[in-house]
């Protein structure tokens, strides 16, 4: 039986595409594109502050010098803001509403920088959430199942009742590891409904 529903963040709740990021920022050069999407998203630097190791501004001292000097704006914001705005997931929050309504336990797991608490009550539905473990505090990153014992310990919650959302396969079977029940998020949306209210 599910009780506690566990979200990841980007590509679940909340659209988490560079590409996007790109093209709104007016980048219309492809190969310049490519290039902010490679040294900004695909940084150690940037899996760095996910770790909590790192903050933006060191993120930035790290990025911008392999950056040719036109790029460098655009990555500074890429780092810094990256968030603005934020671009909901379609029909997400209101799966969260009725996870809330139907009595479930609603809570958040992701792979970030210590920054999203300063977004975090933009993304729609943040309100209801009962609990929120964001990987840049604890220094310990999904599919690791220690982040996952976080969860359950913290907020007393039994592995076998939770289902642990996420796109990544990877970080589903790590929540499967500790005996969370999982499911693999492709923006289908009808297809979590049915998991989880039948």
């Amino acid at each position: 039986m599910i009780r506690n529903v566990v979200f990841d963040m980007g590509n679940v709740l909340i659209h988490f595409k560079p590409e996007r990021f790109i093209k709104r920022m007016g980048i219309t050069d492809q190969q310049a594109g490519q290039l902010l999407i490679r040294e900004v998203f695909g940084s150690v630097a940037w899996s760095l502050m996910d770790w909590g190791v790192m903050d933006e501004a060191a993120c930035e001292r790290e990025v911008l010098p392999r950056l040719p000097e036109a790029l460098r704006a655009p990555a500074r914001q890429l780092i810094h803001r990256w968030d603005q705005p934020i671009m909901p997931m379609e029909g997400m929050a209101a799966f969260v509403r009725r996870c809330k309504e139907a009595g479930l336990g609603i809570y958040l797991l992701s792979n970030a920088s210590g920054r999203l608490h300063d977004y975090w009550p933009d993304i729609p539905g943040s309100p209801l959430f009962d609990g929120v473990v964001v990987s840049a505090d604890h220094r310990c990153v999904k599919p690791m199942p220690q982040i996952f014992d976080y969860l359950l310990n913290r907020f007393g919650l039994a592995a076998p009742e939770c289902l642990f959302i996420d796109d990544m396969p990877i970080n589903v079977a790590g929540a499967m590891t500790v005996g969370m029940q999982g499911f693999l998020f492709r923006e289908n949306v009808t297809e979590l409904e049915r998991r989880v209210f039948g």
